[in-house]
């Protein structure tokens, strides 16, 4: 017998209330100070209804991370939104990514425990599958503009992505996390206009 309609919303429905419990707690407690129980206390429901979702507590971590990825995605999709050219999209697309790596819960999740409960290959796979399509699509349009050599799309990708996610890791670390924000959002500025800027012309004694 196949499930009605009214089953799945409310199988739906309380899958995306034990996400939204375990993403509190993780952010609050890490991955390590997180038991299922007290999931399961805080949701309010069975055992039997939150294995119905996810296999394990590490299952149930992928899966508020992954629902991570897709948020920052979205966020940093958004401010793009209105962008005149490639080069303003990146630019808006990473600032944005700077100011969201001071949220508490992206910080504890994606940037803290991920590498470490994932390994730090699986959690780049992830970051990758996320965030790198992107960086490429980006710098593909930047590149048909004539800004960056075709070759070299694919490679800046990764420097990008790697660039980012380290500034994001120094905001994640920072005591005063306001000041780490203006300071990687002026980085991040400089970064990209001379990693992508036009080259400067040289004099006649070059």
């Amino acid at each position: 017998m196949q499930p009605s309609n009214r089953n799945i919303a409310r199988g739906l429905a309380t899958r995306e209330h034990i996400l939204a419990v375990a993403t509190q707690l993780f952010a609050e407690r890490g991955y390590e100070n997180t038991s299922i129980e007290s999931v399961l206390h805080t949701a309010g429901i069975s055992r039997g209804a939150l294995y119905h979702h996810f296999n394990g507590k590490d299952a149930l971590f992928e899966a508020v991370l992954e629902a991570i990825e897709a948020d920052v995605g979205q966020r940093t999709a958004a401010a793009m939104v209105g962008a005149t050219d490639a080069y303003t999209a990146l630019r808006a697309g990473s600032q944005a990514w700077v100011r969201i790596a001071g949220d508490p819960v992206v910080q504890r999740i994606l940037l803290v425990d991920a590498p470490a409960v994932l390994g730090w290959h699986r959690w780049r796979e992830m970051d990758e599958r996320h965030a790198l399509g992107g960086l490429r699509m980006g710098l593909a349009e930047i590149s048909k503009a004539g800004g960056l050599p075709a070759e070299f799309v694919d490679m800046f990708a990764h420097v990008l992505l790697a660039s980012m996610n380290e500034i994001a890791m120094v905001i994640a670390a920072a005591d005063d996390t306001e000041t780490a924000i203006r300071q990687g959002a002026a980085a991040v500025d400089e970064y990209l206009q001379r990693l992508l800027g036009p080259a400067p012309r040289r004099s006649r004694r070059d």
